[in-house]
């Protein structure tokens, strides 16, 4: 049978993880009567809540006398280092573009990168059904975006598709027919795209671990695409570094291959197969997974650099080990170095008093999906604000920073509350156009600590219209002191429970960010002080019972709606002295230390230093 190996490359919610539904369906992947999950391919709850793809996956389809290895990559920047290293893997790539949208920030970025790789993709213009499509100008941003990225000639005579995933077609018109479904997007891949290499079949087998996964029964699964020679299971490989230092040796206990969307267990791969392999438990991704005579290293791309830092904290509050079953630090650090195991993104450092650790990713949204999952499954932590890693050049001693590239779609009438907030948060702007519908396209290079939290701000300024897309850019000089929060907190100062009648007196004080009726213990925040200033305040106070009955006077207290606090805002909300107390039933904010007196010390020390 013959192969092809393809990536899906488009921006995030551009239809990518949509398409491959259908180019499943269509193919005959499914029996007709069987039921399938919507966006079978984002597996995990997180991925089927956000809309968004956080793991690169691998699928494959038959066409007539033609088996094609798909890989679904993510979309979102935080999770771009899976990207790069799947270009590697495959021979062609299929980029997909919204009709309205067009080419976005992660396009560009993905692109870039399958063009430095020598890929020759083909584009494919999704949602063309949009009422707001404009397939002749994106067609033409499409091709501006080659030739910026330095395509070669060869690259910039790329076929083109118009359709509709959701709908199950696509054509070379944008007008159809439609009535041929993805045939013509199944038979332009295997006629554009070459197939594998196998000219190393005969030579010693060599392949590059791409994607790593920590399965419950197989241990720790790599898959990757055989570079040169052939495998069988039990056969002895050993594992080397990329300065070709060997890690391990082992047998390979099984050989996997994507079969739909099943894994099925085969008897042997040969050079240009994608499979994954069980039974070494050191090699990771990037290294190079051959037979024991090789002696050099594949040339591996390298992975990024983490750029934002978080601690995770053994929960101390006097509530901690009510909610949750999982609050020890020893099984806290067992789950994060499990994490680490299977995300090759993520670095863990256990700090000196064995209680907390200091967990580094790639941006705020990999490290929320983390805490999100471990609080799913019965965790207790206590988490501190984002921290941006910064490095230090060599040559000169500089501090430098990491810079993000800030792409903001907004109408035009908020466009000059984002340059002014941007501003404040010392980002630079580098492009102002219009993007069509009354809309306008801003890009900025902004600092990536001025952007921790800026999310919410923009969709409120913006009464939720505002897009943002972020990528990282590159290490500049530090950008000198950002502005913190001008708001201090209303910190309650007993434990007990919240009563509705204190509640109500202390509105004047500012906003609260919890419900009557609820659990408070000393040093918990349960609202947005008013002025600049932190206030500890009496939340238990109930009312005075006398024997007077005025009229009116038992009418039920009206509160004002409290401000909620999501995991993702409270993380970009608190300071350098309060925690997110995150636990399966509730996320709480609370001062670093409880006791006033204690808080009183830190803040001496803090202005001394």
């Amino acid at each position: 049978m013959k192969l092809r190996n393809i990536a899906i490359i488009a921006h995030v919610d551009h239809g990518k993880t949509t398409l491959v539904d259908k180019l499943l369906a269509q193919s005959g992947s499914f029996r007709e009567n069987q039921r399938t999950e919507e966006r079978a391919m984002d597996s995990n709850d997180l991925e089927k809540e956000r809309g968004i793809t956080i793991l690169a996956k691998a699928t494959s389809v038959e066409w007539k006398d033609t088996r094609i290895n798909i890989v679904d990559t993510p979309g979102h920047a935080d999770f771009g280092g899976e990207v790069e290293r799947i270009l590697n893997m495959v021979d062609g790539a299929v980029i997909l573009v919204d009709a309205s949208e067009g080419p976005m920030p992660q396009t560009k970025f993905v692109l870039g990168k399958a063009l430095k790789v020598g890929l020759k993709p083909i584009v494919a213009i999704n949602k063309i059904d949009r009422p707001d499509e404009r397939h002749e100008e994106v067609l033409n941003e499409i091709f501006d975006l080659f030739v910026n990225l330095d395509a070669t000639d060869e690259q910039l005579d790329f076929p083109v598709l118009y359709g509709s995933g959701r709908g199950g077609w696509m054509a070379e018109a944008p007008d159809g027919p439609q009535d041929k479904g993805l045939e013509p997007l199944f038979d332009l891949i295997v006629k554009h795209v070459p197939e594998p290499d196998t000219a190393g079949k005969d030579e010693p087998f060599k392949m590059i671990g791409t994607i790593l996964e920590a399965n419950p029964f197989l241990g720790r699964l790599i898959t990757g695409r055989i570079q040169s020679g052939s495998i069988k299971p039990n056969q002895t490989i050993k594992v080397l570094n990329g300065e070709s230092q060997q890690l391990e040796t082992g047998r390979i206990s099984k050989i996997l291959a994507f079969r739909g969307l099943e894994r099925t267990p085969i008897d042997y791969a040969e050079a240009g197969d994608i499979v994954a392999i069980a039974g070494l438990s050191k090699g990771t991704v990037a290294d190079t997974f051959c037979d024991p005579s090789v002696t050099e290293a594949l040339k591996a791309q390298p992975i990024d650099p983490p750029t934002v830092t978080m601690s995770f904290i053994v929960n101390d509050s006097p509530l901690a080990g009510t909610e949750g079953d999982k609050v020890t630090s020893r099984v806290i650090r067992d789950r994060l170095f499990k994490e680490a195991e299977g995300n090759v993104a993520l670095k863990i450092e256990e700090s000196e008093d064995k209680d907390s650790f200091f967990v580094s990713g790639r941006g705020e949204l990999q490290l929320a999906v983390l805490i999100e999952t471990m609080r799913r499954e019965g965790f207790e932590i206590g988490v501190s604000r984002p921290r941006v890693v910064m490095q230090k050049d060599e040559a000169t001693g500089e501090t430098l920073e990491p810079i993000e590239e800030v792409v903001i779609d907004v109408d035009e009438e908020h466009s000059g509350v984002v340059v002014q907030k941007m501003s404040e948060r010392k980002g630079e702007m580098k492009e102002l156009r219009p993007s069509g519908g009354g809309r306008q396209r801003l890009v900025f290079h902004a600092p990536t600590r001025g952007l921790i939290g800026y999310q919410s701000e923009l969709l409120t300024d913006t009464r939720g219209t505002a897009i943002m897309n972020r990528l990282f850019h590159s290490y500049a000089p530090y950008k000198g002191a950002l502005a913190g929060r001008t708001n201090g907190v209303l910190i309650a100062n007993a434990a007990g429970e919240a009563v509705a009648y204190a509640m109500f007196n202390l509105e004047d004080r500012g906003p609260m960010i919890i419900d009557p009726g609820v659990k408070v213990y000393e040093g918990m925040i349960i609202g947005i002080h008013s002025r600049d200033n932190d206030l500890e305040v009496n939340v238990l106070k109930g009312k005075q019972l006398t024997n007077i009955r005025a009229a009116g006077k038992d009418e039920a207290v009206k509160l004002t709606t409290p401000i909620r606090m999501t995991l993702d805002r409270a993380l970009s909300w608190i300071q350098d002295d309060e925690l997110v107390e995150v636990t399966p039933k509730n996320i709480r904010l609370r001062k670093l230390y409880l006791d006033p007196n204690e808080r009183k010390r830190f803040e001496k020390s803090r202005k001394v230093a």
